[in-house]
């Protein structure tokens, strides 16, 4: 359990990665997963998912504002840094963060807090591959602000639009 002032910072952070989700549910073609990523105290990137407006599959909330990271500092080596998203991260993301050397990774909801939807059904639970296995590497803290999180998403046993569902 973190300490009462770094629980106040996961959560001051997580509400900047919920108005970037936000900011990506009302851009067309952008997903309502947000993305920021925290070094020293400070915003260093941001940004949502931009998968199906850039037709790139890998275009996930944590791969975006990892590439702009990297972009703006020129570098691959993000140790120091906090990732914070309004969705535990999926095995793609997961496994980026540990090739970039991100310190820490803090997500709201889960994928049990929100319709299998949003998780590949054969989604291999990577977080707690993480803690296990790379646990000196890297921190996952999950659960911060984890209903207002979830509150983005379809939640489980609800029955979103066809259209939805085809994504």
């Amino acid at each position: 359990m973190p300490e009462a002032s770094e629980q106040t910072t996961d959560e001051a952070f997580m509400r900047l990665a919920l108005a970037q989700a936000r900011l990506g549910d009302r851009t067309p073609g952008a997903g309502e997963v947000g993305c920021v990523i925290v070094r020293d105290g400070c915003v260093v990137s941001e940004g949502h998912n931009e998968a199906e407006g850039t037709f790139d599959p890998t275009a996930h909330a944590e791969i975006v504002t990892l590439r702009g990271l990297g972009a703006q500092q020129r570098s691959l080596d993000f140790r120091g840094c906090t990732l914070y998203c309004t969705l535990q991260c999926c095995g793609m993301c997961t496994m980026a963060c540990l090739w970039a050397k991100v310190s820490r990774i803090v997500y709201g909801a889960s994928r049990d807090d929100v319709h299998s939807m949003y998780f590949e059904e054969r989604h291999f639970n990577t977080t707690d591959f993480i803690r296990d296995a790379f646990k000196q590497d890297i921190e996952v803290v999950g659960g911060v602000l984890a209903a207002e999180c979830a509150d983005l998403y379809y939640r489980p046993g609800e029955r979103p639009p066809e259209e939805d569902l085809q994504r």
